[in-house]
This record gives structure tokens, sequence and C-alpha cells, in this order.
């Protein structure tokens, strides 16, 4: 944590919900314990067409409050977690705006740290830290060795620096510059509104890590491939958005080689690695499980073509 945390400006934190149900009461237990000071922030939690008990839960935190100034709101025309985030921004009151998602879980910390940048006058944008809830499944072990979610990676992105939505914070001056986010669009928002504010005005991206966000990972085969091939939509998009790259397939050649070294060298060794309890279950599959990864996200980029719907902007 830093020594001179000094810059506390009033903030608005807004939260997309969609079938939260299991994650509302962490999410508030979370936020009751933000060590930011409580009469400085609102928090808006937006419920984004939910057919679960999200509207229950969230009339029921609004009742009880905790001390939090809680908001709820419903988005229920568009079915896309950025026109959710868009409603709060809408209904936001305070200069600063911090977003995460319903199945994360903020770090007491997280706030104060994410706001401490902007006392810089050219920050306009602050990525934080994603890190891995701790999993058993030993499907979320390999996202968390192969750092799904990391930012690391975003902030080096070759075309333009980003963070995702789970942690990020936009000052409003930005969003009445380039607009809110595409309420149409289902993937790669963060990314298109990081790139808008950079290439269209003069704020800074920068990145905070020890605003914390803990963050479990998938724990199904299933879940694993749905939002890797969401990953191959957003690329889709953001190539038709911005003439980013786009990821080239494999070729059989390069597919029959990964295999056939992981089938005669990396198996072998670790299973006897296994053996003597020097590896895992995960260093035993993952190299099947990148290419079911690559060939999802491959799936996603191929079959994906963003929506002309998707092109608009939302205006303050």
């Amino acid at each position: 944590m830093s020594t001179t945390l000094q810059f506390f400006p009033e903030v608005s934190v807004i939260v997309p919900i969609y079938n939260g149900e299991k994650d509302i009461p962490p999410l508030i237990d979370c936020l009751a314990k933000q060590s930011y000071p409580r009469q400085l922030v609102e928090y808006i939690l937006v419920d984004n067409n939910s057919s679960d008990r999200t509207a229950e839960l969230l009339g029921k935190a609004a009742q009880e409050q905790r001390g939090l100034k809680l908001i709820i709101l419903s988005e229920n025309h568009i079915q896309s977690s950025y026109a959710a985030r868009n409603k709060g921004i809408k209904s936001s009151r305070y200069p600063f705006l911090a977003f995460t998602d319903a199945d994360c879980r903020p770090a007491p910390q997280w706030l104060t740290e994410l706001l401490q940048p902007f006392s810089d006058p050219n920050i306009g944008l602050v990525v934080g830290e994603i890190a891995a809830l701790t999993g058993s499944n030993w499907l979320e072990k390999y996202a968390e060795r192969r750092h799904f979610m990391s930012p690391k990676f975003l902030l080096e992105h070759s075309f333009c620096p980003y963070g995702q939505t789970a942690n990020l914070a936009i000052s409003r001056e930005a969003f009445q510059k380039v607009g809110l986010f595409r309420p149409y669009l289902t993937t790669g928002g963060d990314a298109d509104i990081c790139w808008r504010i950079q290439q269209q005005t003069d704020w800074q991206l920068t990145y905070a890590p020890e605003a914390i966000i803990y963050h479990r990972h998938r724990s199904t085969l299933e879940d694993l491939r749905s939002q890797l091939k969401r990953y191959g939509r957003s690329n889709r998009y953001l190539h038709e958005l911005y003439g980013v790259e786009l990821m080239r397939p494999l070729t059989s050649q390069e597919l029959f080689f990964t295999l056939g070294r992981w089938l005669l060298k990396e198996l072998p060794k670790n299973t006897l690695k296994l053996l003597f309890g020097k590896a895992d279950l995960v260093d035993l599959l993952a190299t099947p499980l990148d290419l079911i990864g690559f060939q999802a996200r491959s799936q996603g980029q191929s079959t994906a073509k963003l929506p002309e719907k998707a092109k608009e902007i939302e205006w303050l």
C-alpha cells in the first residue's frame, strides 16, 4: 500500500449485474469494507434484465444500506453490460467513475489506490490489478498460471494500452469529450472506450498495481471455452472498429507438431514428475488446454461480425 495516500475526490462506483444472485452478498460485503471515506462514494448497482433473484437481493441491499450510499437501477431495454454501465454513468453525480463487476471481490484498499493517480491532472484513466481468487479446481489453476484477466498484456497491447472494466476508473470529463460506452456492443467495449479517450483527447492512462480486484476463474471447460470465444469475438469487433490485427489461425502442421511434442516429450516427462509429487494435473494438460483455448478464440473471431448498431455511441 502507498504511504502517501491523500487524494480523496468524490467517486461513483458502477457495477452492472446480470443473474448475480450468488455474487451480490459477497460483493456488498467487499464494498462495505472499502477504506475510502463512505461519505465520498456512491455505489450504483445496475440490474441488466436478470431472470434470477438479483432484483430481490438488490432491493434487500438497498433497504439494509449498511452505511453505504447504494443506488439501485435497472437496464431492461438493452442486454449489454455496457448499456447497464451507461445507465449508471448517466445517474451518477461525481467527477470520477470506477467500474467493477458483480463476480469481482475488491480488496479493502481498492478504491483508495485506484483514485490516487487522478491527483495528476493529466490522468484520465486508471487501470487496476486483477488477481485470481484461490481456487481448488484444476481449470482455475490453469487459468491463473496462464494469467487470464491480468492487465499486464493489455497494458502492452501493440495497438494501444487499455484496461478491463472489471477494474477501471475514468474521469467524467473524459466521457464528456468522447461519449459513453457503445451500448449495443457485447464485448470489447473496455478497449474501445480506453482507445477513444487516448486517441481523441490528451488524457493519459496509467496503472495502479495496488488497486486490487480478486476474480474467480472459470471452473468448467464449457465456461472457459465460452470466455475465450468471447475474447475472439472482441478481437473481430476491434478489428472492424480500429483495424487491429486479427489472430492468425493455427496451421495443421503447427497443430500436429504441438500435439506430437506434448505426447512424446512433455507428457512422459510431466507424468514422471507427477509420480514424484513435482507436478500436477495442470502441468500434465496445459498444452492440450492451450490448443482448446486457441481453437475457441479462433472460432469466436471467425464467426463474429460487428452489428451495425454496435457502432453507435451514447452520450452524456
